[in-house]
């Protein structure tokens, strides 16, 4: 299950790291706690560091270097408006797929 459970997620990730950035910017270690508050405790840290280059990347995010007293500038991710139109459209795709499995889960008879 552990399997399968890790493609579902390498899917759906981004929405949720999104989702997570939609409620205010936060660091990779920030990120990577709720997550694992969440639920998702096998996550490791660098899959959530490896996404968040590729959403900087795609123009989902702002960055900004924050000092830290604990070692170097912290990247602190916040959801610009491009980002915002992406959550928008996981959700709905999120949305319409819940819905199908979920009906062909009824029909199963399960």
């Amino acid at each position: 299950m552990a399997s399968q459970m890790t493609e579902m997620l390498k899917g759906t990730l981004e929405g949720i790291v999104l989702a997570i950035l939609a409620e205010r910017p936060a660091y990779g270690y920030e990120i990577t706690a709720r997550l694992r508050d969440e639920g998702f405790a096998d996550l490791v840290e660098g899959t959530v560091y490896a996404l968040l280059v590729r959403i900087e990347q795609r123009g989902f995010v702002d960055v900004e270097k924050v000092r830290s007293d604990k070692g170097p500038p912290r990247k602190v991710y916040s959801l610009n408006a491009q980002g915002r139109r992406q959550l928008g459209e996981f959700w709905k795709t999120w949305s319409f797929l819940a819905e199908r499995i979920e009906h062909l889960h009824r029909t199963q008879g399960a």
